[in-house]
């Protein structure tokens, strides 16, 4: 071997690296932007003493930070299946909205399936869990499973405003059991 190509593959072996390195980089930065649906953004965190004060308002959130780690992860799961479920109902209204369906009759139907949904998502917690979240609910809008589409067209104003918020998930609940989501495309 020559010294001329030696110095030829030195100089081009960083060069192809760098190549596929970026190559990997665009690819893993496409996808994570094509990302859609239940995301883990993080590993779950340790769980801290109840003693501990909970910087959240809301009383789920302190409930997970204190939850053992097999609880945890338990409850990560469920909340990736209620993400599934939201994602249903993004595709119900495009189907409701594609047959011509109005915004009422559209909301009506997804705070159904949301209420549905939290009832599916929560045969698969605890007593205490459950209890909790339909304490919270009860208190704040007579119902266990949350409000209902009146209640929900007496604070927003519109059946579209309804839609929306009826397809949201708490920020806060999510970033504790270190998900986001995003609603895929349909």
């Amino acid at each position: 071997m020559s010294f001329r190509s030696s110095s030829l593959r030195r100089a081009l072996v960083p060069f192809v690296a760098a190549l596929a390195l970026s190559a990997t980089v665009a690819s893993s930065s496409a996808a994570a932007a094509e990302a859609c649906g239940s995301i883990i953004t993080a590993p779950l965190a340790a769980p801290v003493s109840a003693d501990a004060p909970c910087p959240s308002t809301d009383p789920v959130v302190c409930r997970i930070r204190v939850l053992p780690m097999d609880e945890k992860v338990e409850a990560q799961r469920t909340r990736i299946s209620y993400h599934g479920l939201l994602e249903d109902m993004h595709r119900t209204a495009a189907d409701m909205r594609n047959a011509g369906a109005t915004d009422e009759e559209v909301a009506r139907e997804l705070v159904d399936m949301r209420n549905q949904a939290k009832a599916i998502t929560r045969a698969g917690m605890t007593p205490e869990e459950v209890r909790i979240l339909e304490e919270r609910n009860t208190a704040k809008y007579g119902n266990p499973l949350g409000p209902t589409a009146d209640q929900l067209y007496a604070k927003y104003g519109t059946w579209q405003q309804v839609i929306d918020a009826s397809m949201r998930t708490s920020y806060a609940v999510d970033r504790e059991l270190s998900l986001e989501y995003k609603p895929c495309p349909v």
